[in-house]
């Protein structure tokens, strides 16, 4: 029996199984918040229902012991899942001594190196449960739209995105590099099966630690053979909305939980704006306005907000400190007086960071050189002025992937699509149509000073009935961490490995 299932059962006696996530008391009564994976249950115990006995073995449950309850399953709106358990028998089954993750604040070391028991948190419950309902729509996407999923290796020959970011290990003598992409393999599946998608972990020896990295990660990487850069934009919009509308339908007990105002993954659901780098640039240096609104201009007077509500904070947490020192105060009231005061300390620490980042975004825009790729501030400045994704397409070829095919109508761009998140999120898709011209890619490779001859299985899909292609890759974790709108994708992975983070 699972808590998911308990609208099934109601006026029924059940049996439940899990791990206490709370607990509360009062004279001769119990509340007990039961967790199972599936759902959050209060579980009461009194003496009338489950004797004296019972309520004495419930008052000495500790957060996170195991137990086992048995009681009426009884209809309370009020509750999560609209239900409540009224317990006449229980029996611990685990047992759980100083659990060292407790309801005050922890500092984000400590939560993850206590991974493992983190995972067990209301907040993390719910994201895992969206990034399962990510994956199992990603694959009925591509399964009923006609896609073959096939794995690529994880042990490669070769560079994909750069030398700079390989892990390098011993293949029986030879050295060998974990895969950064299965990207060139899926093309050569496509040239087999006409369209396929790999689902699988890619690494990448960045050694960065800001918000949106991560050495070990999982992509979505689609390959389709005749298609254009276009119809590949087609495809990653259908797949994006199919996943939004899975999470929208599925997980609003969840988005709920986590505090998800979901109005931007509703506005998601129309089609995405498409520009071209060139547009892109200009909104990003503030000479072209977006629906009236102008980049830089819009940072400005956000800042000058950022810096009158530090005031506001700060005044307000000194007076409320200033009467609980007074004295006089009941316990509620001091308890409720710290509740906000710890709320309004962690608002200051969120406008002191907006305070340091928004001038550095604004100097970038500002100074952004022509012909570069965008960096994570570039990306955050156009994205906030969109509801919903954005495509930017037609990128300078020297800062693209060596195999994506040039612009027919002019070289000078690389038909390389990027997909980037709203509310400041940045990029989530990376794609597009492959160079099909033998020469035109050995002299990408050799620009890009990768060995030729690790590259020659490439190049026969090009000499043995090439046919125009695209694809793109999907980070698993970035689109989780959107769609929680996570502070950082640390929290959008079960153990991430980044740098400096191996363990747990």
């Amino acid at each position: 029996m699972y808590i998911e299932d308990l609208h099934k059962f109601e006026g029924q006696q059940v049996t439940l199984r899990g791990w206490i996530a709370n607990k509360r008391e009062g004279k001769g009564i119990v509340f007990a918040i039961l967790r199972d994976g599936t759902g959050y249950c209060q579980c009461v115990i009194t003496a009338d229902t489950a004797g004296e006995t019972g309520l004495a073995t419930a008052q000495e449950l500790a957060l996170e012991c195991s137990a086992e309850l048995t009681g009426m399953v009884v209809r309370d709106e009020k509750q999560i899942g609209g239900h409540e358990v009224h317990v006449s028998a229980l029996k611990l089954i685990g047992k759980s001594e100083n659990y060292p993750i407790a309801k005050k604040e922890h500092g984000v070391e400590f939560l993850m190196d206590k991974r493992h028991l983190w995972l067990r948190s209301t907040r993390q419950w719910a994201i895992m449960r969206i990034r399962n309902v990510i994956i199992y729509s990603i694959h009925r996407y591509f399964q009923e739209n006609g896609y073959v999923q096939m794995d690529s290796p994880i042990f490669t020959g070769n560079a994909v995105e750069g030398t700079s970011t390989l892990f390098e290990t011993d293949f029986y003598g030879d050295p060998a590099y974990l895969s950064q992409s299965g990207q060139l393999y899926g093309e050569a599946m496509a040239m087999a099966m006409g369209r396929i998608y790999t689902f699988g972990p890619t690494f990448r020896a960045e050694k960065s630690k800001t918000r949106r990295h991560l050495s070990e990660f999982w992509m979505i990487e689609p390959e389709m053979a005749f298609f254009d850069i276009f119809q590949n934009m087609d495809a990653i919009e259908g797949m994006l909305h199919a996943v939004l509308k899975d999470v929208l339908a599925k997980c609003s007990r969840e988005l709920e939980m986590i505090g998800r105002d979901t109005a931007v993954l509703q506005s998601s659901l129309k089609t995405f704006p498409r520009l071209t780098y060139d547009e892109a640039v200009r909104i990003i240096k503030g000479e072209q306005d977006v629906n009236g609104v102008n980049g830089i201009g819009s940072l400005e007077a956000e800042l000058e907000q950022v810096h009158a509500r530090q005031k506001e904070v700060d005044a307000e947490i000194a007076d409320r400190e200033a009467k609980i020192a007074a004295g006089g105060m009941k316990k509620g009231e001091i308890n409720f007086f710290q509740s906000k005061i710890d709320s309004l300390k962690q608002e200051k620490a969120d406008l002191e960071e907006d305070a340091r980042n928004i001038p550095q975004w604004i100097n970038s825009a500002r100074n952004f050189e022509y012909g570069n790729d965008f960096g994570g501030s570039d990306e955050t400045v156009i994205t906030r002025l969109f509801d919903s994704p954005i495509m930017v397409y037609d990128w300078p070829h020297e800062v693209k992937a060596f195999y994506l095919k040039r612009n027919p109508e002019d070289p000078r761009f690389a038909r390389g699509v990027d997909v980037l998140a709203p509310e400041g999120y940045g990029e989530i898709v990376g794609g597009g149509e492959r160079e099909t011209n033998e020469e035109m890619l050995k002299e990408k490779i050799n620009e890009h000073q990768l060995p030729m001859e690790a590259f020659e299985w490439y190049l026969d899909l090009r000499r043995f009935g090439s046919v125009p292609h695209s694809g793109f890759g999907l980070g698993l974790e970035r689109l989780v961490t959107w769609v929680c709108k996570l502070k950082h994708v640390r929290e959008s992975i079960p153990f991430p490995r980044m740098y400096g983070r191996l363990k747990p």
